[in-house]
């Protein structure tokens, strides 16, 4: 089977526009300039691909400990919509926001004082700004309201010590696609 008549791809000067190609893998007339042209693109794309891959191979370990954070929150969030604060028990509603939430992902025992327990789903549940944020975690009423959602044996593993983790770039690899996974399941299921 022939291949059928082309529009060429590169449409340089003194391009005829249509061709018939001698392959199938063929993208431009046989016009040197179209030829120049569509050689010059693909090195670019070449290029362009190897930067990417270098760049993502020589990302810094604070980079993938954001991207795996990130993708841990957005998890957080969706696991938990629906429910109501986990400190204050408000609803605020996002429906009228352009950009943004008004959820974040709350930890009960901060990043900064237990490290181990940063991806912890017992230690972090979906929770309001203004809780969060402006009353630093409102740590009282969270206490409260996360013995009912988890129970007392649960919270006191969380509560009691935990030895010190500083992960490694593949584990951060791993925890990143894993809960990028469980996240566009939930969505998935949503839609």
């Amino acid at each position: 089977m022939k291949p059928r008549q082309r529009t060429c791809k590169i449409k340089a000067e003194g391009c005829q526009g249509k061709f018939k190609p001698f392959s199938t893998l063929q993208a431009c007339c046989m016009n040197p300039k179209c030829v120049l042209e569509n050689k010059d693109r693909q090195a670019e794309k070449r290029h362009r691909r190897e930067k990417e891959k270098f760049r993502e191979a020589n990302k810094p370990r604070k980079q993938w400990e954001q991207e795996a954070q990130t993708a841990f929150n957005r998890w957080v969030r969706l696991r938990d919509a629906g429910k109501p604060c986990i400190s204050c028990g408000n609803s605020p509603n996002d429906k009228d926001l352009l950009t943004g939430s008004r959820w974040d992902a709350g930890h009960y025992r901060s990043v900064g004082a237990c490290p181990a327990l940063r991806f912890h789903p017992l230690n972090c549940h979906a929770q309001c700004v203004r809780c969060n944020r402006d009353l630093s975690g409102n740590t009282v009423e969270y206490r409260l309201r996360l013995i009912k959602r988890i129970g007392e044996e649960s919270l006191a593993w969380i509560e009691g010590p935990h030895d010190p983790n500083k992960y490694t770039i593949d584990e951060l690899k791993e925890i990143k696609s894993m809960y990028a996974g469980l996240a566009r399941e939930i969505e998935r299921k949503a839609a």
